[in-house]
């Protein structure tokens, strides 16, 4: 991980943890750093009454289940990770206060500050087990929408106030929605796409490019526009012509730069590595006027 204070480690001894925490802490004191208690626990993944833990939002904890179901280990328990409590409790809050905020706002300003809140959440779960979450959240964004909805109307029953802000679109009845057609998303609307872990025996450094391009195309972090440059460019940099690994940073860039009067087009758009679109800004007038 790059630029991470928070790690884990994990050992089926108890003792090899204890001796790790050791080292760590006297490593930290010589630069002048310490562990923080409460955020630094020892905790089985299996056994005990708080199994299982918590990490960059996640929570990670193994199950007992029938040797049947236990995949292909057989060992009578499999291994989950899904939203933690904490970070659920948090985006409710968030969401309520997005609620809360705009009391006296119309519906569609509403709706397209909750939209992406809702969007950008749902999008770093969707590789865990939340199914079954999203649909909780999608319950409870229920209720505070229509908590919002009839504060707005004390006089009016529940039927008037859901026909004004909930409206019928395709096959679902149920659309918090104004009448121009804005429309708030639900978290259970995103795709659940499972993480695919790297195999074995592939490293980025052993030449392997065409498995690490498919891997690269499959991730959910990749917007559909890098999707269409990445095909169009058959996964290269357009600067220099190395093919982009897992774990590059990468930018869309304007052939002709926008201030010179580039569109905003695709046959005007090229992905580059980070550090070569920095080398490409530098001479193509796109950093004209910039001080």
């Amino acid at each position: 991980m790059r630029y991470a204070d928070d790690f884990v480690i994990m050992h089926k001894d108890r003792e090899v943890i204890e001796q790790a925490k050791e080292v760590i802490s006297k490593w930290l004191a010589g630069i002048g750093l310490e562990l923080k208690p409460e955020k630094t626990r020892m905790a089985h993944t299996l056994e005990g009454e708080e199994a299982g833990f918590d990490f960059l939002g996640f929570n990670i904890r193994q199950y007992r289940v029938g040797k049947h179901r236990s995949g292909k280990s057989g060992k009578g328990f499999k291994t989950l990770i899904k939203p933690s409590n904490k970070a659920i409790k948090t985006h409710k809050e968030k969401l309520k206060a997005v609620v809360d905020s705009h009391k006296a706002a119309p519906q569609a300003a509403l709706i397209s500050r909750l939209n992406p809140i809702i969007r950008g959440w749902c999008n770093y779960n969707r590789t865990v087990v939340s199914k079954e979450i999203f649909g909780e959240l999608d319950n409870y964004l229920w209720e505070i929408t229509e908590k919002w909805a009839k504060r707005r109307h004390p006089n009016k029953s529940k039927g008037w106030v859901h026909r004004k802000y909930w409206k019928a679109e395709g096959s679902r009845q149920w659309n918090f929605m104004d009448n121009k057609g804005t429309k708030l998303i639900l978290h259970s609307e995103t795709e659940i796409i499972r993480h695919v872990k790297v195999k074995g025996a592939v490293s980025p450094m052993d030449g392997n490019l065409v498995y690490w391009s498919k891997r690269l195309r499959k991730s959910p972090d990749v917007s559909n526009r890098v999707l269409k440059l990445l095909d169009r460019q058959k996964g290269k940099c357009k600067q220099c012509g190395m093919l982009f690994k897992d774990g590059d940073k990468w930018e869309v860039d304007h052939i002709l730069p926008k201030s010179l009067g580039g569109k905003d087009w695709y046959n005007n758009l090229q992905l580059l590595h980070d550090y070569c679109h920095h080398q490409k800004s530098k001479t193509d007038g796109s950093r004209k006027g910039r001080t």
